[in-house]
Parts: C-alpha cells; structure tokens; sequence
C-alpha cells in the first residue's frame, strides 16, 4: 500500500497538512498522523508503523494498532492510498 500519486503533504513539528490535488481536499494531521503517513510513504507495513510509533512514543502496541487502523481506514475513505483493499491490518 502506499499514497496515491495525488497526494502532497508538508510536515512540521506541529503535524502536518494533506491535500489531495485530484479533489481539492485539504486535510490536517496532528503529530502522530504526520509520522504515521510519514512512515507509510516510506512503504512502512501497519505493523512495522506500530512498532516504530511505540518505541518512538512509548505507547502500548494495543492502542497504536487501533489508531494506525483507523487511520489507514480514513485514508483509504477519502481515495489517498493505493494498494489493494483487502491487505491484512494489524490485529487490535
């Protein structure tokens, strides 16, 4: 999986801002959003992004995987991903 041709996006330390230049869509990203799409782009598995974001964070795997979920789940909402649907996520 990873972003779709159509996606730019400019990271700060505050997060980061999305836009998708196919739909004229504008989306913000906090901090861990912004290092979770940073990892995707680096064609970082969700569970490799997991393990990062834990160590990086130090939160519990069990809530990252559920956030890295979801997230993933809203990108592939609103067309930002390429990949096939139907990729195995990280158990929660």
């Amino acid at each position: 999986m990873k972003l779709s041709e159509h996606v730019r996006s400019t990271h700060s330390q505050d997060g980061a801002v999305v836009l998708d230049i196919l739909h004229g869509q504008m989306f913000r990203l906090n901090l861990v959003a912004s290092r979770m799409l940073e990892l995707l782009k680096q064609g970082r598995t969700e569970r490799e992004i997991v393990e990062h974001l834990s160590q990086e964070f130090g939160v519990e795997r069990e809530i990252l995987a559920t956030d890295v979920y979801e997230f993933v789940e809203q990108l592939r909402q609103h067309h930002l991903l390429n990949g096939q649907e139907n990729e195995p996520h990280v158990a929660r």
